[in-house]
Order: structure tokens, then C-alpha cells, then sequence
């Protein structure tokens, strides 16, 4: 996992456990209280699914152009050889 995903998830974890501790102190009904909780962690669950697959597509292109950078040196290497 590198800095940029840990930050992000970091981030993600801290506003979740802030809503949730603002939501406890709020004076309000229980019942209302956990309809409100229940709302909030299924949002919570869509923005990690996201930021999951932004992870996996970011990945995917790094990996595609590190095979793109391997195949361009592969090719000045056997350029360099040959002369």
C-alpha cells in the first residue's frame, strides 16, 4: 500500500469516526440516532468501494506503463547491442 492510499484512507476512517462521535453526542432518540448511523455507514461503505477501485485502476495503469517503459528499454538495450 503506498502513501497516497494510506493518506486516503486515513482521511476516510477520520471523517467516518467523526460523524459517528457527532452523531452520539446529538441529542436525539436512539432509534432516530441509529437510523441515521445505519444511513451514514452504508454511505461510508460506497465511498471505500470507490476509492477501492480508483486504487485498482490507478494500479492497473502503473503497471501497464511500468510494461511499456520495460519494453521501450528492452528495445534501446538491443538497439545499444547491435551497434
Amino acid at each position: 500500500m503506498n502513501t497516497t492510499t494510506k493518506v486516503i484512507l486515513g482521511m476516510a476512517v477520520a471523517a467516518a469516526a467523526g460523524a459517528a462521535i457527532g452523531m452520539l453526542f446529538a441529542p436525539e432518540k436512539g432509534s432516530d440516532l441509529q437510523k441515521k448511523l445505519a444511513g451514514g455507514a452504508k454511505d461510508w461503505m460506497s465511498e471505500i468501494g470507490s476509492l477501492l477501485d480508483l486504487g485498482k485502476d490507478v494500479i492497473s495503469k502503473m503497471k501497464s506503463q511500468g510494461g511499456e517503459v520495460a519494453d521501450e528499454l528492452t528495445t534501446q538495450m538491443k538497439e545499444m547491442s547491435n551497434n
